[in-house]
């Protein structure tokens, strides 16, 4: 997966490992131009569990972002990162 996002990663975002710990990641998503996140910058920490891909990654903004899928917390708010997670399913997609 790493090698995907550093082979085709959108211009909108970026992710990679923080120094040599493959299981935390760091990743940036940029807002659209238009839109109530047009020229926002958005941090995110992932944390994947050592099982991983049988068991989801934890994924959190450390940005403030207020959207209705994500927490005061910074925690997203998805079924697919909780119960209905697949092994099938990747950080990317």
């Amino acid at each position: 997966e790493l090698q995907e996002i550093e082979r085709d990663s959108p211009s909108f975002c970026s992710a990679g490992p923080i120094g040599e710990d493959l299981y935390q990641w760091q990743a940036t998503l940029l807002g659209p131009d238009d839109g109530p996140y047009a020229g926002g910058a958005f941090t995110l920490n992932i944390q994947f569990p050592t099982d991983y891909p049988f068991k989801p990654p934890k994924v959190n903004f450390t940005t403030k972002i207020y959207h209705p899928n994500i927490n005061n917390n910074g925690d997203i708010c998805l079924d697919i990162l909780k119960d209905q997670w697949s092994p099938s399913y990747n950080i990317v997609k």
